[in-house]
């Protein structure tokens, strides 16, 4: 190549070299420009700092029960703009929900049963789980529900026999009432609830527990033809009574499962809204306070319709055993009991009040007695001050 060409074509080079340098050259200013700078306004968006500040996280449960339900419930009623604002989140059910609010970073509250502390407590040894959690209020019951084989008659005859308990829905309750009564049982948790129940019904197993509200779908719909199958009664023992209620189905309830004119003793655990136990001068308390004066102001909208009607199952006074209430939503209640007259504060005299106006018999049976103390409690919130 002679010396002209060689020019020509070093030229050529250099004139395409730059020009893809002014190229990207470009490119990167063009990004630059378009990049918005941290904290500042993007177009008429709300401010993100205000936004944040003014939302909390509340990990419900798969949809199709009534946490999801009244997870979108106080989304929408206790709505603020940017002052308070409710973002529900789909969780995995009562264990990994107590998981997620102790570990995850966004999560500030879930729905957790009480039976899902022990459970996790032990599962991945929490000696100080209690202390590591707050609860804002007890909003409703899960009853255990035991669906078995005709020739299980009582919970030992579980011993040694297959068990399905999805983690999301029957684990903990299986774990919690087995390991205190002393059931050895083999425990499938993998299969699927629906799974698992179909697997029973096919003779592929002995139980299937589920910790749910009454009336559940799943269960009502469950075909038994023949009575092969029927609710295994779990008797209110001394070992259960610090996390566990008593309870009962009748045949009304579930005619497919219960004799006619018949009630299955039970237990039920309480379902409430868990929060992270967050230092009081922290922007986390702060937040979750703001949210627990929107609830508990609001709770007899939440109580009415068209909300899920498990609201109306909600007592905010009522205590949890073995658990310290949030302080902000303590505080909250003190201030409406002092607002309260005398005669209108809830004690043991109320509780007589109730049973002279009822005429109550003196002598009654357990399941009777516990009939009786949840419609005392439905009369005593509906005095509560809204």
């Amino acid at each position: 190549m002679n010396r002209v060409a060689r020019v020509t074509v070093g030229a050529f080079v250099v004139a395409i070299v730059s020009s893809s340098l002014l190229a990207l050259t470009g490119s990167v200013r063009a990004q630059q420009q378009r990049a918005p700078v941290a904290g500042a306004p993007v177009g008429t968006l709300p401010d993100r700092e205000s936004l944040n500040s003014g939302t909390v996280t509340v990990i419900t449960a798969p949809i199709g029960g009534p946490m999801s339900v009244m997870g979108s419930d106080m989304a929408a009623v206790l709505d603020e703009g940017e002052s308070l604002r409710v973002l529900p989140i789909l969780g995995k059910g009562s264990a990994q929900n107590l998981v997620d609010i102790i570990m995850l970073k966004n999560i500030d509250m879930g729905f957790v049963a009480t039976d899902a502390l022990e459970f996790v407590k032990t599962e991945y040894n929490i000696p100080d789980i209690a202390q590591r959690v707050r609860y804002i209020a007890q909003l409703f019951h899960n009853d255990v529900h035991i669906v078995a084989r005709r020739e299980i008659r009582s919970l030992q005859d579980l011993n040694g026999k297959r068990v399905f308990a999805e983690r999301s829905i029957g684990l903990p309750a299986a774990r919690t009432i087995f390991r205190r009564l002393g059931i050895q049982a083999d425990i499938d948790s993998q299969t699927d609830p629906t799974g698992g129940l179909q697997k029973l019904i096919d003779g592929q197993g002995d139980a299937w527990i589920a910790s749910v509200s009454k009336d559940a779908p799943i269960i009502k719909g469950i075909k038994n033809d023949g009575g092969r199958l029927h609710l295994l009664a779990v008797p209110y023992d001394h070992a259960l009574q610090d996390i566990y209620l008593p309870s009962s189905f009748s045949s009304e309830e579930y005619p497919n499962l219960v004799p006619p004119g018949t009630r299955v003793d039970a237990v039920a655990a309480s379902t409430v809204l868990m929060v992270y136990n967050w230092p009081e001068n922290s922007e986390r308390y702060r937040r979750t306070a703001r949210f627990v004066d929107a609830l508990f102001g609001k709770i007899q909208v939440l109580q009415s319709p068209p909300r899920h009607p498990k609201w109306r199952d909600t007592v905010l006074s009522a205590p949890v055993q073995g658990l310290v209430r949030f302080k902000a939503a303590q505080e909250w209640l003190d201030g409406a009991r002092a607002m309260q007259s005398p005669a209108q504060d809830g004690n043991p005299a109320e509780f007589r009040k109730f049973l002279d106006e009822r005429k109550a018999q003196a002598r009654m049976s357990p399941d009777e007695a516990a009939r009786l103390y949840s419609d005392f409690l439905k009369w005593q919130r509906s005095k509560e001050p809204r």
